[in-house]
């Protein structure tokens, strides 16, 4: 068939991957990344099969699940010994860097990021496409739960990106930003099944990751507390006061960075009733809260917008989804100039947050979406 790279994070869905594009005929070739980021503990090295490179094992202090842990390390090459797969780790320590600076500025801007978004963008489907030509392989293929598929009315069009099978796992939200042209080279085996049968499919082949939990912490933050990686990184003083949308100062704050629009647990604040973080003020470091009308929205602009169809040239009905958690609700929205977009949606949204993605979908299928304003 053809040759694949395949991202292996050492989790059950990336080793079902593997197992699926073998059965395929596939001559599939394991890659673990790299990002450099050490936790304060001792390491050990891993031994890469087919190369001589070798990885260093990074443990994460709270032993919670991320994507790129020394646990993860160690699991992804079993696996490819299990499977009897060429593994090599890659170095990317460069390209994680410039993912972690912009986790950090986005934070100090009083924005919240999404790393994910941009490793897919930079690195899963955009420096391991450079690895995939320098080995002469046809595409990329990663454990995501979205599906893609050629439009019948026209096969020879790029594949559309769809929601994945399992709409309780569907991770097309963080894809929303790949290059169109990319589409083609893609592959996403895991995503025409349920979680559930992934996971009976790695029992069924013996493979040791078959109960393991999903990944959930961001893999460069060690510690799996952002505040902690943002602490040595902070440039200025965040700290501040802690105001109601009525202007009333009621406590402070240790550093705006730590909130994020929409937040209710963790304020620090007795008010007696549910209230929630609403705006941050980054020039004046004022964390504004309020109660949960105070964040009803009824619009919003996002900039740097990517398509993945056609793009349209009139205001369109969509649905749209503001967080990779929340659910997609109708809106209806326009193309603006200079890659921006404008979203109105039907009815008042919670918790629009600047720098997180908006993504527009056509049922199932991916349009495109861009950054929140």
């Amino acid at each position: 068939m053809a040759k694949v790279v395949l991202a292996m994070s050492g989790g059950v869905d990336s080793s079902v991957a593997a197992e699926l594009l073998l059965k395929e005929g596939h001559d599939v070739i394991g890659v673990f990344m790299r990002h450099g980021e050490q936790s304060p503990v001792a390491q050990c090295s891993l031994e890469t099969k087919g190369g001589s490179d070798s990885l260093p094992i990074l443990g994460r202090l709270d032993h919670k699940q991320g994507c790129c842990s020394a646990t993860d390390a160690e699991d992804a090459r079993l696996v490819a010994d299990r499977l009897d797969i060429p593994f090599y780790a890659l170095n990317l320590e460069e390209e994680f860097g410039e993912i972690m600076d912009y986790f950090a500025e986005e934070y100090f801007q009083g924005r919240t990021p999404n790393p994910c978004i941009a490793c897919n963008n930079w690195i899963k489907f955009g420096k391991l496409f450079d690895y995939a030509d320098s080995v002469g392989a046809e595409y990329v293929a990663t454990g995501h739960y979205a599906r893609l598929a050629n439009t019948p009315a026209d096969p020879t069009t790029e594949p559309a990106l769809l929601m994945g099978i399992d709409e309780t796992k569907d991770q097309s939200y963080v894809l929303f930003g790949i290059e169109k042209k990319r589409l083609h080279r893609m592959l996403l085996p895991v995503g025409h099944f349920h979680k559930s049968e992934i996971r009976k499919m790695a029992t069924n082949v013996g493979l040791r990751v078959a109960e393991k939990k999903d990944s959930q912490e961001i893999c460069f933050v060690t510690t799996g507390k952002h505040v902690d990686f943002l602490s040595p990184r902070k440039k200025e003083e965040t700290s501040g006061e802690i105001v109601t949308t009525e202007g009333e100062v009621i406590g402070q704050h240790d550093g705006y960075e730590r909130y994020t629009i929409g937040q209710r647990k963790g304020l620090g604040i007795a008010m007696g009733e549910p209230y929630f973080v609403v705006k941050i003020e980054p020039e004046t470091r004022r964390v504004i809260i309020g109660k949960k009308e105070a964040l009803a929205t009824t619009e919003l602009t996002a900039c740097k917008t990517n398509w993945l169809v056609n793009v349209p040239d009139s205001p369109f009905d969509c649905s749209v989804k503001i967080r990779y958690s929340s659910k997609a609700v109708a809106a209806r929205a326009t193309v603006l100039p200079e890659g921006r977009l404008r979203v109105v949606f039907e009815n008042p949204c919670y918790g629009v947050a600047p720098g997180q993605a908006v993504v527009c979908y056509d049922k199932q299928q991916v349009l495109g979406g861009g950054w929140i304003e």
